[in-house]
């Protein structure tokens, strides 16, 4: 069986030379990030000694491109890998990805491979969603690999002999997710009133995957005079936008119960609420993050942001994205609201990663079913402990 691999393809307007790439969603594995490797291939007598050129480009917007006036603009470009494609050093020996061998070998001598990288630290693609009455570019990071012919590296190029493709950063989640569970607890008081109430809030896992359920327990201890008359649960996505060291939240699942409302007096309650935030449940909603925007049938929710080992999460750069679960609860017009947050990531699933966890929860089953049998009574039997019965005999010995 022949198993085709996908490789993206774009061509110049003029037709003359060809970009392939093996994917459009690089990695950052915190301790690596994926290297962008790719193929040019020129039309033969096309150069006539111009030189082939690429870049990785960088655009941070930050402000809408319909308030820039008098020269002022809202977004940085910034040139991340550079250096030249065609003719480079053939007798230079490079390794060679296993996508770049392939196409060299179908595309012969006029193919030519680059190989690029991001710099340490550099943002995750992330797109804020633009609202109805937003007309320019929307907020966000994104990057780009542009190939075109010209005389040297500084050299602008021509629309005609250039091609640029969208490309996208992102982080997924550790294979293992960890056993710690994420849980906030706190108490309110009343000025003219003895007594609390009390809120637990406990996730059962501190990474979920995009398209997970989230999974809440609400524990409320009413120890007060007051009573709890509604309870409401969000996830909330937060927002940093380093540049103009702006913060925003914004809730992209909720609920509100008033199951076992009110909690009166001296009573306790507790409930599992599920929530899950989806990105096609926040279309149309002004500033709702992204995981880049390429093509609308494969848009996520923004990513939490990682930072590697030893770093400070304050040194992150561009739009810094993280997540919590927030329980809100009504206590009456004169109680007012008693409110925790508990953080939480979500991440993408490394690949292999949600069947490598199915697999070892199907061994886990199948060892605890193992358990059971070889401490039940029968798995110590001898063979002299088994009495064997003919049934057919036992019926010829019947009285007819």
């Amino acid at each position: 069986m022949v198993v085709a691999v996908k490789v993206f393809k774009k061509s110049t307007p003029n037709g003359k030379l060809t970009v392939y790439l093996g994917k459009r969603d690089f990695i950052d594995h915190l301790d690596h990030v994926d290297p962008i490797d790719g193929v040019v291939v020129v039309e033969n007598d096309y150069l006539r000694g111009r030189r082939v050129f690429g870049q990785v480009i960088t655009t941070y917007r930050y402000g809408r491109e319909e308030d820039e006036v008098m020269g002022v603009k809202f977004s940085k470009e910034m040139v991340i890998a550079t250096g030249e494609v065609v003719p480079g050093n053939r007798s230079e020996k490079r390794d060679l990805t296993p996508i770049q061998d392939k196409l060299i070998k179908k595309m012969g001598p006029s193919a030519y491979p680059f190989t690029y990288k991001f710099p340490e630290m550099s943002p995750c693609s992330v797109t804020l969603q633009t609202g109805e009455d937003d007309n320019g570019k929307p907020l966000g990071v994104e990057y780009c690999v542009k190939i075109f012919v010209g005389e040297n590296d500084d050299d602008r190029g021509h629309k005609r002999s250039t091609v640029a493709l969208a490309i996208k950063k992102l982080q997924f989640a550790a294979t293992n997710r960890g056993n710690r569970l994420p849980s906030s607890l706190v108490s309110k008081g009343f000025t003219f009133s003895n007594g609390k109430i009390n809120l637990e809030v406990t996730l059962d896992k501190e990474i979920y995957y995009h398209g997970e359920k989230i999974g809440a327990n609400v524990t409320i201890s009413n120890n007060s005079r007051k009573s709890v008359k509604n309870m409401k649960i969000y996830v909330v996505q937060h927002c940093e936008v380093t540049m103009v060291n702006a913060q925003f939240s914004k809730y992209v699942a909720s609920v509100e119960t008033r199951e076992g409302c009110p909690i009166t007096p001296g009573a306790s309650f507790t409930k599992c609420v599920y929530l899950v935030p989806l990105a096609s449940s926040n279309k149309d909603r002004r500033g709702i993050a992204l995981d880049g925007h390429l093509k609308d049938d494969d848009v996520n929710l923004a990513s939490s942001t990682l930072v590697p080992e030893g770093k400070c999460p304050a040194e992150a750069i561009g739009i810094v994205i993280s997540y919590s679960v927030r329980v809100k609860l009504n206590c009456g017009t004169l109680g007012g609201e008693l409110c925790t947050d508990v953080p939480l990531k979500l991440l993408h699933p490394m690949p292999g990663a949600v069947e490598k966890e199915k697999s070892h929860q199907l061994k886990k089953m199948k060892s605890v079913e193992r358990s059971k049998y070889e401490n039940s009574c029968y798995a110590n039997d001898d063979d002299d402990n088994i009495v064997f019965e003919d049934f057919a005999r036992l019926r010829l010995n019947e009285p007819e």
